[in-house]
């Protein structure tokens, strides 16, 4: 495993790959035991990783204590990243949901017992309420800091200009975003604004729910053949973009979902692994030793390129 600098704004080196936790634990009725849970901490760990991403809201609080359980003797060795907005309440209170003061207070408080931890390394709220004013997160996540509770910010499944907002009146430190060879709108601001602010850059979903594995065409089953996520289907674009990722991985002796994580490793930005299996773990982690070609990547970056929409595509002509 590698390790880099996460972002251009602290001296944190993190591994490259980011163990994702939402599926550790069966509160919701899915997701890996306990027992397969640690079998794929323990892996990650031998592999070298030390950066695990989680949210108060996965499995209803069973994967933060799945999480702490497993570093509780070991818990300076890593970089935990964990969310808040939604709570770990199967139907929360109107008043202990969304990303006000309240809510955040709670949500740490709740997050640090079950993490058997005395500070979070990374925190952020999960996605945007659009209520709670960004002055009201800001203050709220820099008391959690003088406070030594947490050590740095970030935000998940916010606009842009909220992002920018924020990270140009505080000190934010890491962006999460969804971002794959069918997910790139994130082309258009996110990628660009988080180079400029120095940013650290995770990724969610960088095989796209496994689509990009090409293991649906086959039959098999998976989180989208049991979900109702539309964005995420074998449609005319998506089937020439798995095309090609099948013909580098012969290339490359590799499958199709690794070439798809080795592909966002090459964007210098640190994807998760999100696993419900130790042997889906294994098989993604192998992306890490994929070195693809110039070549390689540029007919990926073409095959999935996406309109970057006004100014951009005006601005390419007047400079043209």
């Amino acid at each position: 495993m590698k390790y880099k600098l996460f972002g251009s704004n602290t001296g944190l080196y993190a591994s490259e790959v980011i163990l994702g936790a939402a599926n550790f634990g069966t509160r919701k009725g899915y997701g890996a035991s306990p027992e397969e849970s640690k079998k794929i901490l323990s892996a990650y760990a031998d592999a070298g990783g030390n950066f695990i991403d989680i949210s108060d809201l996965y499995q209803f609080g069973e994967a933060e204590e799945i999480v702490g359980n497993f570093l509780e003797n070991q818990r300076n060795n890593f970089i935990i990243c964990t969310k808040y907005t939604k709570s770990s309440e199967v139907n929360p209170a109107v008043s202990n949901y969304g990303n006000h003061r309240k809510s955040m207070k709670q949500a740490v408080e709740a997050s640090l017992k079950r993490l058997k931890t005395d500070y979070i390394d990374i925190y952020m709220p999960h996605f945007d309420d659009g209520v709670t004013p960004m002055e009201e997160i800001i203050r709220g996540l820099e008391d959690l800091v003088k406070e030594g509770k947490i050590l740095y910010t970030g935000l998940t499944n916010f606009p842009a200009w909220k992002v920018a907002s924020m990270a140009s009146r505080t000190n934010l430190t890491a962006l999460q975003i969804e971002y794959n060879l069918l997910q790139r709108t994130a082309d258009r601001e996110f990628v660009t604004m988080a180079e400029e602010f120095g940013l650290g850059m995770m990724i969610y979903s960088p095989l796209a729910g496994g689509l990009l594995t090409g293991k649906y065409r086959s039959g098999a089953s998976g989180r989208l053949s049991l979900g109702s996520n539309s964005e995420y289907i074998e449609n005319e674009r998506t089937k020439t973009i798995i095309d090609e990722l099948v013909i580098i991985a012969k290339e490359a002796n590799a499958t199709a979902g690794q070439v798809a994580f080795a592909w966002v490793l090459s964007k210098g930005a640190f994807p998760l692994i999100g696993a419900r299996k130790l042997s889906h773990f294994e098989d993604s982690l192998q992306a890490t030793a994929i070195q693809l070609t110039e070549e390689q990547i540029t007919s990926l970056d073409n095959v999935s390129s996406v309109s970057l929409g006004y100014p951009y595509d005006l601005l390419a002509t007047v400079r043209s």
